[in-house]
């Protein structure tokens, strides 16, 4: 999630009041963001520098840094986070954001050339009049473009933003892309003219921050450039922007030009520039549109502000979000969260809303978002408890939970080990041969994970031989699904559930392993019987070459063979890394069912 940084005190003065630390994060939590971290910028600059702490002195500016959700561009910013939560609060209205009434005539125009195909090939434009800026403000805009550059435009590889000062160039502007040679300017912060392939030279030297956008572009045989009419160069996107043209704390009007591989994120992004900052225009929330002309003749007028609708029915709403919820409140709720709603009623006489959702939400994209709106504005600790029909365990779950609860008791801990294993971990480090009942993972991309494993033992004995310096004795289990190939099956194999137990210490513990196997059966109500009895389980001798001749046993529950235990071979624990002795049991659980 991204991470926004603002000053508490202009914060709270935008709110329209003061909160406890407390309050703020409970506002936060109601809204679906976060508060992360209180902090001060001379914290951040020690812990950036890896300075030690130091008592924060009452001159220092608070710093709120608020986790924001990954898709909520408007809120990379104070301007963003402030309206949404004033209108969350009741404080404001929605704005409504329209395009200038201007003729196409008197549009600032963009032609774009046909070379622009070779490398970006999109450009959408605006313009800002009449905007007043302070340092915050200021401040503001530039990090707003930072931020949208690291978030949907994925650090400048799909859309980078251009602004500039619009009384210092003139219209129209073209959008080309030329060989480097033929690129000279003076960028911005600098004082002397580069070529643009000298200039990739001088960033990869000098600029740590621009040198990771170099890569764009820099193995390309043409750079795209934007001039305006008297052929002053505005910006090399997506690296860096012409001095000529540079936005300062007096600049009344504001050219904003985003070059693109992504028409749909040029215009989210272009979208979310202007509505943010166009409350700090003369006319509030206007914003002046320019005219972009591409070589086929077609020509689009940017940016679209209009207003999305689509339709969302009442009980759809009421089933996602889990409540019964009125139609009017349903509609006040929406309206917290920037989404006018209209009551309509379809044809089959179903309750539903028109849902008008502004070019701020470029997140609303299905019914689905409105209702999760509609619950984040509602409050998920306000949502009821219900048990839902599903919520029965399956016989399987309650014995494996059973199982784990007991084995614990007795003493043992529990591991978790990947379900992926090598070919030799289920074969020749076990003394068996190659199991030909395993599911093989195609195009396996390491040679620790190359099949599904058929039993839990390799991955407990991995596990003690990682562990093998932890004080003795190691008594670890481990209740997890194996697999097994089955044509018989739709998707040609298998899952059983499996429990595996082993001990190691000074001396093998063999009568420790076998008194858990007595526990297990114990209760399970599975009682102890006589050979060839299939009313309750016996032992009896086995043959399993990973464990040890003579001291080790098959456990047959109800005439089915559920598994062995016994003392681990030492050839095995020497194939693991293992210096003590260990013995191990493995059941199948399904079969106690």
């Amino acid at each position: 999630m991204p991470t926004v940084s603002v000053g508490r005190d202009r914060l709270f003065e935008a709110l329209g009041r003061t909160y406890t630390e407390e309050e703020f994060e409970e506002l936060c939590f109601k809204f679906g963001i976060e508060l992360d971290d209180v902090t001060t910028e001379k914290a951040i600059k020690r812990k950036e520098q890896h300075l030690e702490d130091e008592e924060t002195s009452e001159d220092e500016e608070i710093i709120y840094k608020i986790d924001i959700p990954a898709n909520r561009y408007d809120l990379l910013c104070l301007e963003g986070l402030v309206q949404a939560l004033r209108i969350f609060n009741g404080l404001d209205p929605i704005p409504t954001y329209k395009v200038a009434n201007i003729s196409e005539e008197s549009m600032l125009k963009m032609h774009v050339k046909p070379e622009t195909s070779k490398i970006r090939q999109f450009v959408v434009c605006a313009v800002l009049r009449g905007v007043t800026f302070d340092e915050a403000r200021y401040n503001s805009f530039i990090d707003l473009q930072d931020r949208l550059h690291q978030n949907i435009c994925r650090r400048r590889t799909l859309v980078a933003i251009g602004t500039h000062d619009l009384d210092t160039i003139q219209s129209p502007f073209t959008y080309e892309a030329l060989p480097p040679s033929e690129i000279n300017f003076v960028p911005l912060k600098q004082k002397e003219s580069f070529r643009a392939d000298k200039l990739m030279e001088y960033y990869r030297e000098h600029d740590l921050k621009l040198k990771k956008f170099l890569h764009i572009i820099e193995n390309s045989p043409v750079f795209p450039v934007i001039y305006d009419r008297n052929r002053t160069l505005l910006s090399l996107p997506p690296i860096i922007n012409g001095a000529h043209s540079a936005i300062k704390l007096n600049t009344r009007n504001v050219f904003i030009e985003c070059t693109a591989t992504d028409l749909t994120k040029a215009n989210i992004v272009l979208n979310t520039m202007v509505t943010m900052f166009s409350a700090y225009c003369e006319r509030k929330f206007e914003v002046e549109p320019v005219k972009v002309i591409y070589p086929d003749g077609k020509s689009h007028i940017c940016p679209d502000l209009s207003v999305y609708e689509m339709d969302v029915s009442l009980s759809y709403i009421n089933s996602v979000v889990g409540a019964s919820l009125a139609e009017n409140q349903v509609a006040d709720l929406l309206h917290k969260m920037q989404l006018h709603a209209k009551k309509s009623v379809s044809k089959d006489e179903q309750v539903k809303f028109i849902v008008s959702v502004p070019p701020t939400r470029s997140d609303v994209l299905h019914a689905c978002d409105v209702a999760e709106d509609v619950a984040i504005a509602f409050g998920y600790n306000e949502i009821p408890k219900r048990k839902l029909a599903s919520l029965k365990p399956l016989p399987l779950s309650q014995l494996s939970d059973l199982i784990r609860m007991e084995v614990a008791m007795a003493g043992y801990t529990e591991v978790l080990t990947w379900i992926l294993c090598s070919k030799k971990e289920i074969a020749s480090l076990l003394k068996h041969g190659e199991d030909n009942s395993a599911v093989v993972i195609a195009d396996s991309r390491t040679s620790e994970f190359e099949v599904v494993r058929t039993r839990l033992m390799p991955g407990i004995l991995k596990t003690v031989g990682h562990n093998k310096d932890h004080p003795k004795p190691i008594k670890i289990f481990e209740v997890g699904d194996v697999v097994f190939l089955d044509n018989t099956k739709d998707v040609g194999a298998i899952n059983r559930r499996h429990l595996a137990a082993l001990y190691c210490g000074a001396n093998s513990g063999f009568e420790l392993i076998h008194g858990l196997v007595d526990r297990i059966m114990e209760v399970t109500a599975t009682p102890f019987v006589t050979p060839g009895n299939t009313s309750g389980y016996y032992i009896e001798s086995s043959d399993e070459p990973e464990l040890l001749q003579g001291r080790q046993a098959r456990v047959i529950c109800r005439g089915k063979h559920i598994g062995n235990f016994g003392i681990v071979h030492p050839e095995v624990l020497a194939n693991f890394d293992i210096p003590d002795p260990c013995s191990f049991v493995e059941l199948d659980l399904e079969k106690l069912l």
